[in-house]
Parts: structure tokens; C-alpha cells; sequence
């Protein structure tokens, strides 16, 4: 089964929380590929590429993330 690729934005309180270091580690632990970067607007942004179940999983996450972020929304592409 081939990569599928997705853009993802999570808004909320998800910076200052450990949020980049925790969708790091969960996309090690999925063997998920790509980067994740704090934005100017307070943001968070991935890039992912791995196939559609583990993305899902990788995006179930995302609306979660770790225990102190508060993830208003998750925007992808």
C-alpha cells in the first residue's frame, strides 16, 4: 500500500506544552515521516507521510496530543 502525505494544522494551546516534542515521539513510535514546526501564530504544523491507517492513527492523536495541550482544532490538506 503506498504513502498517502497530509498537512497539519493544530490550534489551540499547543505551544509551550512539549506538543513538537510529543508528535515527534508519536510519529517515531508509528514510523510516520516528515517534520513538525512551531508557527508564528501560536500553531503547531506537520507535515506526515506514511499509509492511510498509521495517518489515521497519527491524526487521531493529533486531536488529543500530549496531557497539557488544549487542541481547539486540526486543520489538514
Amino acid at each position: 500500500m503506498g504513502y498517502h502525505h497530509l498537512n497539519i494544522k493544530i490550534i489551540g494551546k499547543v505551544q509551550g506544552v512539549y506538543y513538537r516534542a510529543s508528535a515527534k515521539q508519536k510519529a517515531d513510535e508509528l514510523s510516520v515521516k516528515g517534520f513538525v514546526r512551531n508557527q508564528p501564530d501560536g500553531s503547531v504544523y506537520i507535515e506526515a507521510e506514511a499509509t492511510p491507517e498509521v495517518l489515521e492513527k497519527f491524526l487521531a492523536w493529533c486531536h488529543k496530543g500530549p496531557e497539557r495541550a488544549q487542541v481547539q482544532q486540526v486543520e489538514t490538506s
